[in-house]
Protein backbone atom coordinates (compact mmCIF):
# COMPACT_ATOMS: atom_id res chain seq x y z
CA UNK A 1 0.00 0.00 0.00
CA UNK A 2 1.32 3.38 -0.70
CA UNK A 3 2.73 5.84 1.64
CA UNK A 4 -0.13 6.44 4.25
CA UNK A 5 -0.75 9.90 5.84
CA UNK A 6 -0.46 10.17 9.70
CA UNK A 7 -3.37 9.34 11.70
CA UNK A 8 -4.89 11.78 14.13
CA UNK A 9 -4.19 11.21 18.01
CA UNK A 10 -8.02 10.94 18.66
CA UNK A 11 -7.68 7.80 15.52
CA UNK A 12 -5.00 6.54 17.47
CA UNK A 13 -6.89 6.46 20.95
CA UNK A 14 -9.65 4.96 19.41
CA UNK A 15 -7.94 2.66 17.75
CA UNK A 16 -6.17 1.48 20.85
CA UNK A 17 -8.73 1.14 22.84
CA UNK A 18 -10.52 -1.12 19.97
CA UNK A 19 -7.59 -3.49 19.38
CA UNK A 20 -7.15 -3.86 23.23
CA UNK A 21 -10.10 -5.46 23.53
CA UNK A 22 -9.17 -8.00 20.40
CA UNK A 23 -7.25 -10.37 22.23
CA UNK A 24 -4.91 -11.03 24.93
CA UNK A 25 -1.77 -9.40 25.95
CA UNK A 26 0.26 -11.77 25.23
CA UNK A 27 -1.49 -11.89 21.34
CA UNK A 28 -0.62 -7.78 21.48
CA UNK A 29 3.02 -8.74 22.55
CA UNK A 30 3.63 -11.41 19.72
CA UNK A 31 2.41 -9.31 17.21
CA UNK A 32 4.42 -6.38 17.99
CA UNK A 33 7.54 -8.71 17.86
CA UNK A 34 6.75 -10.25 15.00
CA UNK A 35 5.75 -6.76 12.92
CA UNK A 36 9.56 -4.95 14.76
CA UNK A 37 7.33 -2.79 16.82
CA UNK A 38 9.31 -1.87 20.10
CA UNK A 39 6.88 -1.37 23.15
CA UNK A 40 8.81 1.22 25.05
CA UNK A 41 5.06 2.20 26.87
CA UNK A 42 6.25 1.23 30.16
CA UNK A 43 2.22 0.65 30.36
CA UNK A 44 0.43 -2.78 31.34
CA UNK A 45 -2.90 -1.60 30.41
CA UNK A 46 -3.36 -3.15 26.85
CA UNK A 47 -5.08 -0.65 25.31
CA UNK A 48 -2.46 1.75 26.77
CA UNK A 49 0.61 -0.23 25.34
CA UNK A 50 -1.06 -0.16 21.95
CA UNK A 51 -1.33 4.14 21.97
CA UNK A 52 1.74 4.58 23.02
CA UNK A 53 3.63 2.19 20.52
CA UNK A 54 1.32 3.57 17.80
CA UNK A 55 2.07 7.38 18.03
CA UNK A 56 5.79 6.51 18.78
CA UNK A 57 5.62 4.62 15.34
CA UNK A 58 3.71 7.07 13.74
CA UNK A 59 6.64 10.01 14.79
CA UNK A 60 10.02 7.65 13.75
CA UNK A 61 8.15 6.99 10.42
CA UNK A 62 5.86 10.19 9.27
CA UNK A 63 3.61 7.79 8.42
CA UNK A 64 0.42 5.39 9.30
CA UNK A 65 1.79 2.58 7.53
CA UNK A 66 3.23 0.15 10.21
CA UNK A 67 -0.29 1.15 12.28
CA UNK A 68 -1.79 -0.80 9.50
CA UNK A 69 0.39 -3.48 9.16
CA UNK A 70 -0.07 -4.57 13.04
CA UNK A 71 -3.75 -4.48 12.45
CA UNK A 72 -3.35 -6.41 9.47
CA UNK A 73 -1.81 -9.52 11.09
CA UNK A 74 -3.74 -8.33 14.88
CA UNK A 75 -7.06 -9.13 13.01
CA UNK A 76 -6.00 -11.66 10.48
CA UNK A 77 -9.43 -13.17 9.17
CA UNK A 78 -7.76 -16.61 10.01
CA UNK A 79 -7.31 -16.09 13.89
CA UNK A 80 -11.53 -15.78 13.44
CA UNK A 81 -12.51 -18.73 12.03
CA UNK A 82 -15.58 -20.16 13.47
CA UNK A 83 -16.22 -15.84 15.08
CA UNK A 84 -17.40 -14.97 11.87
CA UNK A 85 -19.75 -12.93 13.32
CA UNK A 86 -16.86 -11.28 16.05
CA UNK A 87 -14.83 -10.29 12.73
CA UNK A 88 -17.52 -8.52 11.17
CA UNK A 89 -18.25 -6.72 14.30
CA UNK A 90 -14.75 -5.57 14.68
CA UNK A 91 -14.13 -4.70 11.54
CA UNK A 92 -17.01 -2.63 11.15
CA UNK A 93 -16.01 -0.63 13.85
CA UNK A 94 -12.36 -0.22 12.63
CA UNK A 95 -13.69 0.92 9.57
CA UNK A 96 -15.40 3.88 11.17
CA UNK A 97 -12.45 5.11 12.86
CA UNK A 98 -10.75 5.05 9.52
CA UNK A 99 -12.93 6.22 7.27
CA UNK A 100 -11.76 9.69 7.91
CA UNK A 101 -8.81 8.43 6.14
CA UNK A 102 -10.35 7.43 3.19
CA UNK A 103 -8.94 3.34 4.44
CA UNK A 104 -11.02 0.63 5.02
CA UNK A 105 -10.15 -2.95 6.01
CA UNK A 106 -11.58 -5.56 3.83
CA UNK A 107 -13.64 -8.62 4.83
CA UNK A 108 -10.14 -10.66 2.97
CA UNK A 109 -8.23 -8.96 5.48
CA UNK A 110 -6.28 -6.16 3.34
CA UNK A 111 -6.42 -2.28 3.64
CA UNK A 112 -7.61 -0.49 0.34
CA UNK A 113 -8.68 3.17 -0.58
CA UNK A 114 -11.98 4.70 -0.62
CA UNK A 115 -13.60 8.16 -0.46
CA UNK A 116 -12.59 10.35 2.90
CA UNK A 117 -15.61 10.32 5.51
CA UNK A 118 -16.12 13.87 6.41
CA UNK A 119 -18.52 13.71 8.58
CA UNK A 120 -19.25 11.00 11.63
CA UNK A 121 -22.44 10.18 10.05
CA UNK A 122 -21.30 9.48 6.72
CA UNK A 123 -18.64 7.22 8.40
CA UNK A 124 -21.12 5.32 10.31
CA UNK A 125 -23.72 5.23 7.22
CA UNK A 126 -21.14 3.09 5.88
CA UNK A 127 -20.97 0.40 8.67
CA UNK A 128 -24.20 -1.58 8.62
CA UNK A 129 -24.07 -4.09 11.72
CA UNK A 130 -24.90 -3.91 15.08
CA UNK A 131 -21.51 -1.51 16.05
CA UNK A 132 -23.29 1.57 14.46
CA UNK A 133 -26.72 1.21 15.96
CA UNK A 134 -25.10 0.72 19.35
CA UNK A 135 -23.62 3.84 19.32
CA UNK A 136 -19.53 2.92 18.60
CA UNK A 137 -19.84 1.36 21.56
CA UNK A 138 -17.67 -1.74 22.18
CA UNK A 139 -18.72 -5.39 22.88
CA UNK A 140 -16.62 -7.59 24.77
CA UNK A 141 -16.17 -10.93 22.75
CA UNK A 142 -17.62 -12.93 25.78
CA UNK A 143 -21.10 -10.95 25.12
CA UNK A 144 -20.75 -12.16 21.82
CA UNK A 145 -20.33 -15.54 22.11
CA UNK A 146 -23.91 -16.18 24.04
CA UNK A 147 -25.85 -13.75 21.81
CA UNK A 148 -24.29 -13.10 18.29
CA UNK A 149 -27.45 -14.28 16.72
CA UNK A 150 -29.88 -12.60 18.43
CA UNK A 151 -27.66 -9.20 17.75
CA UNK A 152 -27.22 -9.91 13.92
CA UNK A 153 -31.31 -10.65 14.09
CA UNK A 154 -31.63 -7.41 15.91
CA UNK A 155 -33.21 -9.32 18.90
CA UNK A 156 -32.13 -7.15 21.14
CA UNK A 157 -34.53 -7.97 23.68
CA UNK A 158 -33.71 -11.81 23.60
CA UNK A 159 -29.60 -10.55 22.82
CA UNK A 160 -29.46 -8.96 26.66
CA UNK A 161 -31.13 -11.87 28.06
CA UNK A 162 -28.51 -14.43 26.74
CA UNK A 163 -25.35 -12.05 27.35
CA UNK A 164 -26.99 -12.36 30.96
CA UNK A 165 -27.02 -15.84 31.01
CA UNK A 166 -23.55 -16.49 29.42
CA UNK A 167 -21.93 -13.80 32.44
CA UNK A 168 -23.24 -16.41 35.03
CA UNK A 169 -21.90 -18.89 33.14
CA UNK A 170 -18.60 -17.83 32.68
CA UNK A 171 -18.12 -17.37 36.48
CA UNK A 172 -19.87 -20.95 36.91
CA UNK A 173 -16.49 -21.81 34.49
CA UNK A 174 -14.01 -19.96 35.88
CA UNK A 175 -14.46 -20.84 39.49
CA UNK A 176 -16.31 -24.22 39.38
CA UNK A 177 -19.17 -23.28 41.53
CA UNK A 178 -22.60 -24.45 39.66
CA UNK A 179 -24.81 -22.07 41.53
CA UNK A 180 -26.87 -18.87 39.73
CA UNK A 181 -27.53 -15.69 40.28
CA UNK A 182 -26.94 -13.72 43.67
CA UNK A 183 -26.17 -17.28 45.10
CA UNK A 184 -23.30 -17.51 42.55
CA UNK A 185 -21.67 -14.31 43.53
CA UNK A 186 -22.14 -14.83 47.11
CA UNK A 187 -19.91 -18.46 47.14
CA UNK A 188 -17.55 -17.03 44.25
CA UNK A 189 -16.79 -13.33 45.46
CA UNK A 190 -17.38 -13.47 49.18
CA UNK A 191 -14.12 -11.02 50.40
CA UNK A 192 -13.67 -13.44 53.67
CA UNK A 193 -13.22 -16.41 51.32
CA UNK A 194 -13.44 -15.70 48.06
CA UNK A 195 -12.54 -17.86 44.88
CA UNK A 196 -12.16 -15.30 42.24
CA UNK A 197 -10.62 -12.00 43.31
CA UNK A 198 -10.93 -8.81 41.38
CA UNK A 199 -7.81 -7.14 42.56
CA UNK A 200 -5.30 -8.24 45.45
CA UNK A 201 -7.72 -6.94 48.43
CA UNK A 202 -4.38 -6.02 50.25
CA UNK A 203 -6.16 -2.63 51.71
CA UNK A 204 -9.74 -1.41 52.60
CA UNK A 205 -9.65 -0.01 49.15
CA UNK A 206 -9.54 -2.90 47.04
CA UNK A 207 -11.92 -4.46 49.39
CA UNK A 208 -14.35 -1.71 48.91
CA UNK A 209 -13.64 -2.40 45.17
CA UNK A 210 -14.10 -5.90 44.97
CA UNK A 211 -17.35 -5.59 47.10
CA UNK A 212 -18.48 -2.88 44.79
CA UNK A 213 -18.02 -5.28 41.49
CA UNK A 214 -19.85 -8.06 42.99
CA UNK A 215 -22.80 -6.04 44.01
CA UNK A 216 -22.75 -4.71 40.28
CA UNK A 217 -23.04 -8.62 39.46
CA UNK A 218 -25.40 -9.27 41.99
CA UNK A 219 -27.41 -5.97 40.21
CA UNK A 220 -27.54 -7.23 36.57
CA UNK A 221 -29.19 -10.67 37.27
CA UNK A 222 -31.10 -8.87 39.48
CA UNK A 223 -32.15 -5.83 37.37
CA UNK A 224 -31.66 -7.24 34.14
CA UNK A 225 -31.85 -10.69 33.74
CA UNK A 226 -34.61 -11.56 36.18
CA UNK A 227 -36.98 -8.91 35.03
CA UNK A 228 -36.21 -10.23 31.07
CA UNK A 229 -37.03 -13.65 32.47
CA UNK A 230 -40.59 -12.26 32.79
CA UNK A 231 -42.18 -9.04 30.89
CA UNK A 232 -43.57 -8.96 28.06
CA UNK A 233 -41.65 -8.42 25.22
CA UNK A 234 -43.82 -5.72 24.34
CA UNK A 235 -43.16 -3.28 27.36
CA UNK A 236 -38.83 -3.48 26.82
CA UNK A 237 -37.62 -0.28 25.36
CA UNK A 238 -35.65 -2.45 22.84
CA UNK A 239 -32.29 -0.61 21.02
CA UNK A 240 -31.53 1.57 23.73
CA UNK A 241 -31.57 -0.36 26.28
CA UNK A 242 -29.94 -2.82 24.69
CA UNK A 243 -26.99 -0.59 23.91
CA UNK A 244 -26.81 0.13 28.03
CA UNK A 245 -27.39 -3.33 29.06
CA UNK A 246 -24.86 -4.95 26.73
CA UNK A 247 -22.43 -2.28 28.17
CA UNK A 248 -22.74 -2.95 31.38
CA UNK A 249 -21.95 -6.84 30.94
CA UNK A 250 -19.38 -5.84 28.55
CA UNK A 251 -17.79 -3.85 31.66
CA UNK A 252 -18.07 -6.42 34.13
CA UNK A 253 -16.47 -9.03 31.53
CA UNK A 254 -13.36 -7.10 31.64
CA UNK A 255 -13.13 -7.10 35.27
CA UNK A 256 -13.82 -10.81 35.26
CA UNK A 257 -10.72 -10.58 32.46
CA UNK A 258 -8.43 -9.60 35.16
CA UNK A 259 -9.72 -11.83 38.05
CA UNK A 260 -7.65 -14.37 39.72
CA UNK A 261 -8.16 -17.12 41.27
CA UNK A 262 -7.67 -17.42 44.89
CA UNK A 263 -7.07 -21.77 45.42
CA UNK A 264 -3.65 -23.08 45.41
CA UNK A 265 -3.10 -23.56 41.49
CA UNK A 266 -5.58 -21.91 40.35
CA UNK A 267 -5.38 -19.25 37.51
Amino acid sequence: MSKIPPLSEAQIDALAKLLGECGSGSDITRVLNDRELVDNSGQSTKWRRLYWVFLDTQRNYKCANRILDFIQAFLAPARFVGRGEIFEIQRSELNTILAFSGIEFGADGRFRHREVAKTLSDAERRVRTIQSKFQSRRIHPEVLKYCRTELMQQNYFHAVFEATKGLAQRIRDMSGVQADGPALVDRVFLVEQPLLAFNTLRTETEKSEHKGFAALLKGCFAAVRNPLAHEPKILWEGEDDAADYLSLISLLHRKLDDCVSTRPGGK
